[in-house]
């Protein structure tokens, strides 16, 4: 944990304490929130003993320094904080609002939380509070509005911003090396902010580039080896210069998972080694830290792809060598769901076409949705015999890729298709999905599902727990005999690309594939610029450790079509 996070947690305690009335200990926690703060060398550094010796640091803060350091918690803190009337999370949230101001206002006006702050703010009344100021008021109740949003973010719409960041360092010629890290790296659904590093031999040079870049909103906090700005997508990004011969370290510490980063500090105490974002030391010496690989090696752990490193699970699986070989990024020959103008789609059959040939698929099956209450721009029955002849035309005319015959259906609330099954057995790929009464029990969910993968005609289950990232819940269902359908039935469970969606999610895909489950990866387009949103699927599926094998798309199209043949 670096020194300023735990500086900012000893002055919070304080803070806690203040306010509870406690004597003496909020001075002590203080000073030691300075100490730390002026260090030159990572606290982490610092045995229990050394850090002693430092100015107003007893035996009792030391060990809570070396437990933060160690497990990423203090049991301490969160209690002193549950026992607190004050929402700090919501408070904090707000620029300008920093634990001291907290305090204060809990002691001027008794705010509380977010909403006390806003309803102050709007009657002018923290201006009348000794220290602030009507600019600083005005400036608190225009952040209110930052802190409200959703503070995590899709990864589907951080990963093209954080990728247009890393380009524009990339063309500036001072900056040597620059890679995405954090939780857009580990493929995370959704993001809480954007992590860059870069080596650089004129940081200087590059931080005042990077502040200067259009995509900049306004600049939080800007140094030579750290800053921070507002993007315009009202995210936070933070750039840090790191030196080339630790630049593997920061990659993998600041890639995280935090979980991880803990246990592997662990692991190289017990091999008489210090692990931290510059480097791997045996006492003074860096043993390794340029690349990542160099550092897992040096610790006896197979490597771990960035989409694993979430629990020390993992990371035991990996130190067993048991990580299984996840399914690649090229792997996906075709993309089996997707929508065009001849129902909710934006785009033509052909421009969706020639666009998956352009990604680099092999194959597509053009899935319009079925014409009814839920999609009433949906192909009509008359019309998908008019849809089926201009796929072969576009087959004769299109080459390097075959366009499947497809539709995606509703599943009604009594289990049934909407759509007469003589048009189903011309296709080459029949979808189902529940588009409408989720609120039904779970008992009935399940049997609607269970009952269209029974269906002979049935391929693929559409987004079978239908979640919407920050929109819907997923709807209650007993996963256990799902599973056991889409086994039992040859029925495919959808790892929809949406970002908005990604289901199935990645616990999800594990259980899957253990009950022996087959999957298909979609993007569920409904325009030729979605097409490339299948990584955010893939990226689904590896953390869920899904393989190759698992993922029927990743066949050629002969082989495909005899996985199709219920």
């Amino acid at each position: 944990m670096e020194n300023k996070e735990i500086a900012r947690i000893l002055d919070e305690i304080a803070d806690l304490l203040e306010i509870k009335g406690v004597p003496y200990k909020p001075i002590a926690y203080r000073r030691a929130a300075e100490t730390v703060n002026s260090l030159s060398q990572p606290v982490e550094d610092l045995k229990p003993a050394e850090l002693m010796k430092l100015p107003g640091i007893g035996e009792s803060i030391a060990k809570k320094i070396v437990e933060l350091n160690e497990t990423g918690h203090l049991p301490y803190f969160e209690e002193l904080r549950k026992g607190c009337p004050i929402d700090f999370e919501s408070l904090l949230a707000v620029e300008g609002v920093g634990p001291k101001t907290v305090k204060l206002l809990y002691q001027s006006l008794n705010i509380k939380d977010l909403d006390d702050l806003e309803e102050m703010a709007k009657h002018h009344q923290l201006r009348r509070i000794k220290g602030m100021s009507e600019k600083k008021e005005k400036n608190i109740l225009e952040n209110i509005k930052y802190a409200r949003k959703t503070t995590r973010h899709l990864l589907g719409y951080m990963l093209p911003l954080a990728r247009e960041i890393k380009a524009k360092l990339e063309e500036f010629n001072p900056v040597m090396r620059v890679e995405v890290a954090g939780s857009i790296r580990r493929r995370q659904e959704t993001i809480g902010d954007i992590d860059v590093l870069v080596v650089t031999d004129n940081p200087h040079q590059v931080m005042e580039y990077f502040a200067a870049m259009d995509l900049v909103d306004r600049i939080i906090a800007k140094g030579i080896s750290k800053s921070t700005v507002r993007l315009k997508a009202d995210v936070n990004c933070d750039l840090r210069v790191m030196p080339e011969k630790s630049f593997g370290s920061a990659l993998l510490y600041f890639t995280g998972s935090k979980e991880v980063n803990v246990e592997m500090r662990k692991i190289s105490i017990k091999k008489g080694l210090k692990l931290n974002e510059y480097g791997l030391f045996r006492g003074d010496k860096m043993v390794a830290g340029r690349t990542e690989e160099e550092v897992f090696q040096e610790l006896g752990i197979h490597y771990m792809e960035p989409e694993l490193r979430q629990t020390v699970k993992d990371l035991e699986a990996a130190i067993r060598g048991e990580l299984p070989p996840i399914v690649g990024y090229q792997d996906i020959k075709g993309d089996l769901q997707m929508h065009t103008t001849w129902s909710d789609g934006k785009s033509s059959l052909k421009e969706m076409a020639e666009t998956a040939r352009e990604v680099g698929h092999q194959y597509i099956a053009i899935t319009d949705h079925t014409g009814n209450l839920q999609v009433p721009e949906g192909i009509s029955e008359d019309k998908i015999e008019l849809q089926m002849r201009e796929i072969d035309r576009l087959n004769s005319e299109i080459e390097d890729i075959t366009i499947l015959k497809g539709l995606e259906v509703n599943i009604d609330s009594d289990g049934k298709l909407e759509i007469k099954e003589e048009i189903l057995k011309d296709l080459d790929v029949v979808i189902a999905g529940i588009n409408s009464g989720y609120r039904q029990s779970r008992e009935q969910l399940t049997g609607r599902i269970i009952s269209a993968m029974e269906n002979q005609y049935v391929n693929i289950i559409a987004h079978p727990t239908g979640r919407k990232i920050h929109k819907r819940s997923a709807y209650e269902l007993d996963l256990d005999r799902i599973f056991q359908a889409s086994v039992d039935t040859k029925t495919y469970l959808e790892v929809n690309s949406q970002p908005d969606r990604l289901d199935l999610r990645d616990v999800l895909i594990k259980k899957a594939i253990q009950n022996g489950c087959k999957l298909v990866i979609d993007t569920d387009a409904h325009s030729k610029e979605r097409l490339n949103d299948i990584e955010l699927g893939i990226a689904t599926a590896r953390r869920g450790y899904a393989e190759k094998k698992d993922i029927i798309n990743t066949n050629n199209l002969r082989e495909l079509t005899k996985l199709l043949d219920k």
